[in-house]
Parts: C-alpha cells; structure tokens; sequence
C-alpha cells in the first residue's frame, strides 16, 4: 500500500480523506498522488448554444486553481511525500487511467443528494471499473488508525474474496479481525466463512468469525451494528456482486452500505 491516490475535490469529504489518505501513506511509508480532474464536459439546462457553459469554464478553472495552492500550502507541512496531478476530465475516467499503477485509492462518500440512500456514484463507478479497492471515507472520519480492530463483510462471493485478499496489508496491522457473515436460508455462493479465515491464517492474521442471523432487508443494519459493537475502526467488503441492474433497481448491501457511511471502508469489485 505504498502507492496511495486521493482524489482532489472540494467537497465536505476532502479534509477527512486528506486525513486517511496520509494515515496509510505513514503507515506503509508510502508516497500520495493528489489527483485533481478539471471537468470540461458538461452542459447548463437552457443554454443551447453553449454560451453559459463557456462562460463557466475559466471561473472553475480559477476555483481549481484557487483549491490547489490553499491545499499545496496545507501539505507542505505534512511529514509523507506527495505530488499534485492536474488534468482536464471526468473524474470517473481520470481516477481509473490513474488506478493501474496505484495499490488503493481514497475517495469520499459524500454526495450532494439528501437523505438516507443518497451515495457516491463516483466511488461507485470506480470501485466496479478499477482492479484496485477504493477506501471509502465518510465526513465525519478523523483518520484511520489501522492498528484498532477491523472487519471484512463476508458472504463468500467473487467480490468478497476480492476485497479480503486486497485487505490484507491493512488486517495485518490490526489488533484484531473479524470475518462477519449474515446467515442465508438459500446462500448464493459456496465459501464458508472459515475458508476466508484460513486464507487469513496463511498471512499470519488470526480472524474470528461472527455469524449474524437476519434477512437481506436488515444486512447493512446488523454489520454496521456488529462493526460498532466491535469497535472497529474500519471495514472491507465486496462491491456490486450482483448486476448494475438490480443494484439501481432494487437497492442492494452494496449500495446501502455507502449510504451515510459509518466508518471508512475498502470496497473491490
């Protein structure tokens, strides 16, 4: 995890972000790439002939500009190398040309939307686009500390595979690790929880497994509910098992779980 990439933008999650993302850069002598994207793509309803779109462009242009000397000057002082990435584009296509030759990248879960399943769709895209875990960082994060206690959201799937194996530098930090599974009349995959705890076993991290019971309906309610029991500082899990499809339509653990984030958590698809 010596290759960190922080996504740049002024919104209320950026301090919180800021924040882990140099936490993992200490605790992994790493390096953090501040990603910045210009959007250059975009449209104001009414204005057809694009004439209000250009008039904006050089005032958030200046913004960005404005952004990146106040945070340059706020990580001049901290104690991690780092360097600054400035490019015009979608911050969706940006973060994933930038993925490749990163080990995890830092995002915020804010979003502009109200209300209790309003999520980032740009965390999202990129944790389903990008083979590298995304650390999802809510508001209210003040950093991470990896050596508290962590869990891994486990149902056995492809994507929970991914995110235990992409977790495992971070659990190996942890004081202690937790394997939570929600009981299933009718599971959909194979892999019992004690298979992700042997492959915890071969990289020295001992995992307890919980077992939670309860319905598809309350599995965002009850993980949160046992990570918080547990006092843990941070959670892993796979991301979109299901189809993009069924995930818009019908809601999904994915989803539910990036709604009003509780503590930072490392999602790989």
């Amino acid at each position: 995890m010596r290759s960190i990439l922080l996504h740049i933008d002024d919104d209320p999650c950026l301090e919180a972000r800021i924040q882990v993302a140099f936490d993992l850069a200490r605790s992994f002598e790493g390096h953090v790439t501040c990603l910045q994207a210009i959007p250059y793509e975009y449209g104001v309803p009414g204005d057809l002939y694009g004439t209000m779109a250009a008039q904006l462009y050089p005032v958030i242009r200046e913004n960005a500009a404005k952004l990146r000397e106040t945070l340059e000057a706020r990580l001049a002082k901290e104690d991690m190398p780092w360097d600054w990435i400035s490019v015009d584009g979608l911050a969706q296509h940006k973060l994933l040309v930038h993925a490749g030759l990163s080990d995890i990248i830092v995002m915020g879960a804010c979003t502009e939307a109200k209300g209790r399943n309003s999520y980032s769709a740009l965390a999202a895209e990129v944790a389903i686009g990008a083979q590298t875990p995304v650390m999802l960082v809510p508001e209210k994060c003040k950093g991470l500390d990896l050596s508290v206690p962590a869990a891994v959201a486990w149902n056995g799937s492809p994507e929970a595979s991914h995110a235990l194996r992409a977790a495992v530098p971070l659990l190996q930090k942890s004081s202690e690790v937790y394997l939570l599974s929600v009981t299933e009349d009718d599971p959909e995959f194979d892999l019992p929880a004690i298979e992700g705890a042997s492959f915890l076993a071969r990289h020295g991290i001992e995992a307890n497994m919980v077992e939670l019971p309860g319905t598809d309906d309350g599995i965002r309610d009850l993980l949160v509910k046992a990570a918080q029991v547990r006092k843990v500082g941070w959670i892993a899990m796979g991301a979109y098992g299901h189809t993009r499809v069924r995930e818009r339509i019908l809601g999904g653990v994915s989803r539910s779980m990036m709604s009003n984030a509780e503590f930072p958590t490392l999602l790989a698809h």
